[in-house]
């Protein structure tokens, strides 16, 4: 919201309303009072905040900076959450070339590389990504073989990628995996290969194709995901 005023910088906004909230210091409940502002900016006598007044603004604000998804669900979704403070998302790829970018000190080409089918699990402002075998996911989850991965969880890091205004839900799955795919891989989560061999040595040669014996398994199923 903040965000969005200073936008709009050049606009006059005159001030309305004021709301005051007073804490009671025995039981520690709370009183909404509001006030009119007089046109020299001076508050007025204040009265209890009306249910109506809560509700307009409510509306006001739920119409312009709602981030709840619409639309079409995407077929390789397969999990949406849209609740206020529980939002979670999961969905996947199939296997797939993927452009990849590198910090210099891991002396890897940045160019497109096979990776397997990965699942991402988006929830609140935290990514998790799993690997698959197959088209399609299964129930055997593995390690995600790519740097920048401790055990599923996601370090974000380098990509600037703007959440988008009123998104759909395909606009959800972009947004996460642009942060995701644009960021540069920089090191080993948690100092540890999530393969079976040096993870340099199995990047490069995925040039080629990906060798899904090296992928090994982190002790979780779709199912549990899902839950």
């Amino acid at each position: 919201m903040t965000h969005d005023i200073l936008e709009k910088a050049d606009q006059k906004y005159v001030p309305q309303l004021a709301v005051i909230l007073y804490e009671s210091d025995i039981d520690n409940e709370y009183y909404l009072e509001s006030h009119d502002i007089d046109a020299q900016g001076r508050l007025k006598a204040g009265v209890p905040l009306s249910m109506e007044c809560i509700s307009a603004i409510a509306a006001n604000f739920t119409q312009n900076h709602t981030i709840s998804p619409h639309g079409a669900i995407p077929s390789n979704m397969l999990y949406a959450d849209n609740r206020l403070g529980h939002d979670k998302y999961i969905w996947y790829n199939p296997p797939q070339k993927r452009m990849m970018y590198f910090s210099k000190g891991l002396n890897i080409p940045n160019a497109y590389y096979h990776v397997p089918g990965i699942i991402y699990v988006a929830k609140g402002n935290s990514l998790n990504l799993y690997a698959f075998k197959g088209k399609e996911p299964e129930t055997e989850l593995f390690k995600a073989p790519f740097f920048n991965t401790t055990d599923g969880a996601v370090c974000l890091g380098s990509a600037k990628i703007d959440y988008p205004d009123n998104p759909s839900y395909q606009d959800i799955i972009d947004y996460w995996e642009k942060k995701f795919w644009l960021t540069e891989f920089s090191h080993l989560g948690g100092s540890r290969n999530p393969t079976k061999n040096n993870l340099v040595t199995v990047t490069k040669k995925s040039e080629e194709a990906f060798d899904y014996e090296e992928l090994l398994p982190i002790g979780l199923t779709l199912e549990y995901l899902l839950k």
